[in-house]
């Protein structure tokens, strides 16, 4: 993995990198853990990790939102989470879509209730040459507490679309499997998979979240107790 330059916008160190393997070269995105500033409620040791199981959790729904991430103890910078550039117009974000595209958010929607994103920025979803969805930025993920801050709020109050719903039922199957008359956290293979990025009480969130939305079946409106927006927005 060779740099190749530096993204200037964000609050942390993140760099455009190439990645190689047997003669294949790839465009990839390295966040080093030494280049992230700290914070007060998630530790700065683990954003390269979340940013990791972010990448697990939309493969486990078979959405495939997030673009394939990785943990790298051996970068040019030392540890960090090296995912696959998606070549895009930065200039198409959120905040200007088309309605039809707007329409497409649902699963981004749950996706970040899931994993209760905490800076769900209109930047961060992403529209590729064949007009697939892709969502980045992913380490202030995963915490026990609700830090829920999006700006995709268009479908508060609605239904779950019964598809969307079957996914989730499906999801939290492969996290928290049934074994007999009670439930394992422990015993998926996800859940086994996520433990390598996550703590115990942090899956455990996951599971509830994505339990509660099986059973409201619906998209939540923003709690007017808290702030639920990011900021800046784009």
């Amino acid at each position: 993995m060779a740099l190749r330059g530096e993204f200037m916008w964000g609050s942390n160190y993140t760099y455009m990198t190439q990645v190689q393997l047997r003669g294949e070269k790839l465009p990839a995105v390295y966040k080093p853990t030494k280049g992230v500033r700290q914070l007060w409620d998630f530790s700065s040791s683990s954003l390269a990790r979340r940013e990791v199981a972010a990448y697990l959790v939309s493969q486990a729904l078979g959405w495939e939102l997030v673009p394939p991430t990785t943990y790298r103890r051996d970068g040019p910078l030392g540890p960090g989470s090296v995912q696959l550039f998606i070549e895009h117009d930065p200039e198409y974000h959120y905040f200007n879509f088309s309605m039809e595209d707007r329409q497409r958010l649902r699963p981004t929607a749950l996706f970040d209730l899931l994993v209760n994103n905490a800076d769900r920025k209109g930047s961060h979803i992403l529209l590729d040459a064949d007009r697939h969805l892709w969502l980045i930025d992913h380490g202030i993920c995963f915490h026990v507490d609700d830090k829920l801050r999006t700006v995709i709020w268009d479908f508060a109050g609605e239904e779950i679309p019964d598809k969307l719903r079957q996914d989730l039922i499906l999801f939290y199957k492969k996290l928290v499997p049934q074994l007999g008359n009670h439930i394992d956290i422990k015993g998926g293979d996800l859940a086994r998979q996520l433990d390598h990025y996550l703590n115990t009480d942090e899956i455990d969130a996951l599971a509830r979240r994505s339990q509660d939305l099986i059973d409201s079946g619906c998209f939540p409106n923003p709690d007017p107790g808290r702030r639920q927006f990011p900021w800046p927005p784009v």
